[in-house]
């Protein structure tokens, strides 16, 4: 046989993609009868369910490993738009308003509320743990009376729309671990972030769009710069179409998405259908899902070529628009910039926005610290909440506002009455949700005087992603893929439960 032809004998193939005798043996030996029958099974189901329901684009649905199961129950919300604030915001000065502390100003925190708590070595070697009650004034705002920090003044307006949660609390006590289990759901990397286990649950709303983008804002301190990595987006054992595109804020939107100088469009397009060609030989070979979502990967790249310049093109916005989001919203890459993005990608269908905004780990100048970084995000954030509402969105659309871990009650380093700052604190935080199904206006948990321990109604992060996949439409204890001998989920393998109090 010639080297360069098919096993039909029908003439030369592009190329010779017969596999070795010794690699096929070695595949086959893995692909067990169970494995073949549970994946010919689902196929002919999810075939079938296509044609009853006028395939993929009509019904919104795909198949499992290509990026979607039927929703569980009808979700609230069609979309979701997670504001993470890295380097976890202080309850104080922000949602949880504690006025007994005024009268505690540098009393040491009594061992009685410490319980034994293991400290970080930031704080374990200090003489003391002075109380440090926030420097800002809170105030009653709406309806709802949600105390708001006076450092908030915009989303204070639209406090009515908040469900703020403040009994939250986490296993970690330093950043990246904490950082990966609120993203992913475990506090080892490798795991499916939040966004993509959603694209995977649910699927694309938009063939030209990722079904999750995340945009990470420029920086507005230089200091205590939490680090960021993709491992916070990763699609971890399932599929590679499901990790989140991060778009830049310079250059090009997403990296090599452009065509070379001297490259026309319909050059381009037969090149990659070459590509494509192979992959599905391979495909047909060996039987490898992961050859499918490569092609799936050049498709969208391709149509993402005309979509993208479409999605940051901001000069058809109207005056009114950039009052509501400010100055900074037509500077690419500000957290303003960003919020007016993930409104034009909820628009468009883009399911899991995720904006990343960096700086909040204040252990030292927290005052100042804290001014700049709410002054940043207070504005574009209530803009957001106002312009999904004026398009009939908020409705169907899930926001979500919050860090890693919550602040001490104590000062780390030195107190005076102008400035403090506060250590990592596990054991409660403070984070809101608003729109897609959330009930507007509650307020859910309590701690004590201290911010210190939970008294009522305890949230875990746990808890927290199963309530944002149920809004979605999905179990969290049934959304699952094998891998590794378990059936993983989002929430793992310990009990999980939905915050019913927050649920319209």
């Amino acid at each position: 046989m010639h080297p360069c032809s098919d096993h039909s004998g029908e003439g030369p193939s592009v190329l010779d993609l017969s596999i070795p005798p010794s690699l096929k043996a070695e595949w086959i030996s893995l692909a067990s009868r169970r494995q073949f029958l549970t994946r010919a099974g689902k196929s002919l189901a999810w075939a079938s369910l296509a044609s009853l329901m006028g395939g993929n684009r009509l019904s919104g649905l795909t198949a499992p490993g290509q990026g979607g199961f039927v929703p569980n129950f009808a979700p609230k919300a069609k979309r979701a738009i997670y504001l993470f604030m890295a380097g976890a915001p202080s309850q104080f000065e922000t949602w949880d308003y504690k006025p007994a502390l005024a009268s505690r100003f540098n009393q040491d925190l009594p061992e009685s509320v410490r319980g034994g708590q293991v400290l970080t070595g930031m704080t374990s070697s200090q003489a003391r743990l002075p109380i440090a009650p926030s420097m800002f004034k809170f105030q009653q705002h709406g309806k709802a009376g949600h105390w708001v920090s006076e450092l908030f003044p915009e989303i204070a307006k639209v406090s009515d729309e908040l469900a703020i949660i403040r009994s939250l609390h986490t296993d970690a006590i330093n950043h990246e671990p904490a950082i990966l289990l609120m993203n992913s759901g475990n506090m080892i990397p490798g795991k499916p972030s939040i966004g993509s286990w959603i694209s995977y649950g649910l699927g694309s709303m938009n063939d030209d769009l990722p079904p999750f983008v995340v945009l990470t804002s420029k920086l507005p301190l230089s200091s205590n710069i939490q680090a960021l990595s993709s491992r916070l987006w990763s699609s971890g054992f399932l599929s590679p179409e499901h990790a989140g595109v991060a778009l830049r804020s310079g250059g090009d939107p997403v990296i090599h998405l452009s065509n070379p100088k001297g490259m026309p469009r319909d050059i381009r397009r037969e090149m990659i259908e070459g590509v494509n060609q192979l992959n599905q030989q391979i495909h047909d070979r060996i039987g490898d899902p992961e050859t499918n979502a490569r092609i799936a990967q050049y498709e969208m790249a391709f149509r993402m070529q005309v979509s993208v310049p479409e999605l940051t093109d901001l000069s058809n916005e109207p005056q009114s628009i950039w009052d509501m989001y400010g100055p900074k919203a037509k500077e690419p890459g500000t957290y303003a910039y960003n919020c007016l993005m993930a409104r034009r990608m909820a628009e468009r269908g883009v399911r899991f926005t995720q904006i990343f905004h960096r700086g909040w780990d204040t252990h030292s100048d927290l005052p100042n610290r804290m001014k700049i970084l709410c002054e940043d995000i207070d504005r574009p954030t209530a803009a957001l909440l106002a312009d999904l509402k004026q398009r009939g969105m908020l409705d169907d659309t899930l926001v979500v506002w919050g860090g890693e871990f919550g602040r001490t009650a104590y000062s780390q380093g030195a107190l005076t009455d102008k400035t403090y700052g506060r250590d990592h604190h596990p054991r409660c935080f403070s984070m809101w949700m608003a729109g897609g199904g959330v009930k507007p206006g509650v307020s859910h948990g309590e701690t004590d005087d201290f911010s210190y321990n939970i008294i009522k109604d305890p949230v875990h992060v746990r808890d927290l992603n199963g309530t944002i996949l149920k809004l979605l439409g999905l179990d969290h204890e049934r959304l699952t893929f094998k891998f590794q001998g378990l059936d993983q989920r989002l929430t793992g393998v310990e009990p999980a439960k939905i915050i019913t109090q927050v649920l319209a």
